[in-house]
């Protein structure tokens, strides 16, 4: 593997520089970040200038917009560049240094821009169209005004939203520290590979070891990757519980009845969705129970633990993937959505905005920085060879193309997506990859491997992220009540849910129920059951674009470029998908079952 040099993570400094982010177009110098960081720093106190004036004028009240969209595109900007360095190497003082400092800065912001939406609030709303009626410039904000209007009763006063503000320094402190012990402070085990070779565990190296047919072996990572969370487990529940509790804090303060409503009523997403959800598949675990009895019999195993749920049942399939050849693939997958979308897509690659190898220090997993109006996008990889990482990078190119586009043809204010959005264009990305390879499948025993890889996804990607959802609203429902979480009860109520889902065919290892102390999403506020209805969206789209191609990229592209100028429910309305309404799960679940049938004719 390129990323290892004597069982070590290889130097980012070995790595060829086609491979690595290019920051220049950002700041070419951390002395040009400086310098923007100090224009805000000398500039952003100047808001005062209109506080108690956004009611007196339609003018007031469009320079005081623009002057704020002007150190918040600065900041985000600064923002890019500090947390892109930062995540190349998590050891790098330098960058935790700017990124900290930006932080803070960051806070004294809300802080002093803290007065703009109460203040606002007091505007008569008659007044407020009059201003938008008889000022063309201020047409643009009329949806912002409408959803600030809508969220009226959680908008508190200036002396409120001003200790909110206040309290940005410290509601992040869980989420941050979770982080850097994840990622930095714990050190997994060194065992012998398959060849007898020194393998030093690492979050990137779990999930490649997880494919391996070799059973001891994933096995042994398996169990070994476990050991510091089962020596952290009380620092992990601490930092976990305290995430909660700062949810609760936001809740309360402004005026929600749960965390789940302060995450989904400020996108105007319905809790029902939430729960429909979590419900309809509860409802529905029978394909999965399947999937696990339909492993076990093809892996002719005894017991199928969860380090078995990965591996391939068709290991005749051991073709490794360059990082080039990935590029390849996806591009030619994605040539169906036409030039508009293809031609940007080559110039992400081209341009080195995708950083590939694991290297050390680097953060681990894969994401797409997202929107930062005036700067195009950028991808994090770690590349390990396998099929899955060609998909990887699909679905963050599917964020990184939403980003993008919605950067291009939105203003400022609308100019970014709600997390409600952010995982369609990704999955869509990855389902549009599947289709174009098993179009192009030439062997029984390929298509086999490839179907596999789809069930997989809907393993992971749908009713894992549910399982994750349930586990996510049962703590932060006890918490809210008062009761006391510690390891052991979250490790009980993860294990019993991971139990449930995947039903009798497979063994609990006391490992898996650590699962809750790694996963980064559950400190994100109700982010993990997107990525449920996000593939469910997303396999609409691709039925659609199947069924109707030029209908169907039309839709797509509509919604790539919608950003937040209308509410989630009603921008997937628009493309003509409609998410509260059952059916679309039950055709998600109908499709996973259908592959399960599809394998098991094939066998």
């Amino acid at each position: 593997m390129l990323k290892i040099m004597n069982g070590q993570l290889k130097l980012r400094l070995n790595i060829n520089e086609k491979y690595k982010w290019d920051l220049n177009p950002i700041y070419p110098t951390l002395d040009d970040w400086e310098k923007d960081l100090q224009f805000v720093e000398s500039n952003y106190s100047k808001i005062k200038n209109f506080e108690s004036k956004l009611g007196n004028s339609s003018n007031d009240l469009l320079l005081c917009f623009k002057f704020s969209e002007k150190i918040e595109i600065k900041l985000d900007r600064l923002g890019l560049y500090a947390f892109l360095s930062k995540d190349l190497d998590l050891d790098n003082k330098t960058y935790q240094e700017i990124y900290g400092r930006l932080s803070s800065l960051g806070t004294l912001i809300s802080q002093a821009f803290s007065f703009i939406t109460p203040e606002l609030m007091t505007i008569p709303e008659e007044t407020l169209n009059s201003f938008i009626n008889e000022n063309p410039e201020l047409q643009i904000y009329r949806h912002y005004f409408e959803n600030l209007i809508r969220s009226k009763e959680h908008i508190l006063s200036k002396e409120s939203e001003n200790l909110l503000a206040l309290s940005g320094n410290i509601t992040p402190t869980a989420s941050n520290t979770f982080s850097y012990l994840k990622n930095t402070d714990i050190q997994y085990p060194t065992i012998k590979d398959e060849d007898g070779n020194d393998f030093q565990i690492s979050d990137g190296r779990y999930s490649y070891a997880l494919f391996s047919t070799n059973r001891e072996f994933r096995k042994e990572v398996y169990t070994n990757y476990y050991t510091p969370y089962k020596q952290f487990q009380n620092t992990f529940s601490s930092l976990f519980v305290g995430s909660i509790k700062s949810y609760i804090f936001k809740a309360k303060a402004r005026k929600y009845n749960s965390t789940l409503e302060l995450c989904l009523k400020p996108n105007n997403i319905p809790i029902e969705v939430y729960s429909n959800l979590v419900e309809t598949v509860n409802n529905n675990l029978a394909p999965l129970h399947r999937w696990a009895a339909l492993r076990k019999k093809v892996l002719n195993l005894d017991e199928l633990h969860p380090y078995d749920t990965y591996v391939t049942m068709f290991p005749e399939i051991k073709k490794k993937f360059t990082y080039d050849e990935g590029v390849e693939l996806v591009i030619k997958s994605l040539e169906i959505l036409g030039e508009e979308y293809v031609v940007p897509l080559k110039e992400a690659f081209n341009n080195r905005r995708v950083d590939v190898y694991e290297t050390k220090g680097k953060r681990s997993g894969a994401y797409s920085s997202g929107t930062t109006f005036g700067v195009n996008p950028y991808v994090l990889m770690n590349w390990n060879d396998e099929l899955s990482d060609v998909s990887t990078l699909a679905h963050e190119l599917g964020h990184n193309m939403h980003s993008l586009f919605t950067g291009q043809n939105q203003p400022y204010v609308y100019a970014s997506y709600p997390i409600f959005l952010a995982e369609v264009a990704s999955i869509t990305n990855e389902a549009l990859l599947l289709e174009y390879l098993l179009k192009n499948a030439t062997t029984k025993i390929e298509k086999l491997s490839l179907l596999e890889m789809y069930a997989n996804k809907f393993v992971t990607t749908f009713y894992r992220q549910i399982g994750f959802a349930e586990f996510e609203l049962k703590t932060h429902q006890l918490t809210e009540k008062g009761e006391a979480l510690n390891s052991d009860t979250l490790s009980s109520i993860y294990g019993d849910i991971y139990q449930k889902y995947w039903g009798k065919d497979v063994i609990m290892d006391d490992e898996e129920k650590l699962t809750w102390a790694r996963v980064p999403h559950f400190y994100y506020g109700f982010y993990v059951y997107q990525y449920a209805t996000g593939l469910a969206v997303a396999e609409q789209m691709v039925d659609n674009i199947i069924k109707d191609q030029k209908s169907g990229i039309e839709s797509l592209m509509k919604f790539l470029k919608a950003g937040r100028s209308n509410y989630p429910i009603d921008v997937l309305k628009e493309s003509n998908i409609d998410i509260t309404n059952q059916s679309t799960i039950m055709n998600c679940i109908s499709k996973f079952d259908s592959i399960i049938t599809e394998i098991e004719n094939n066998l």
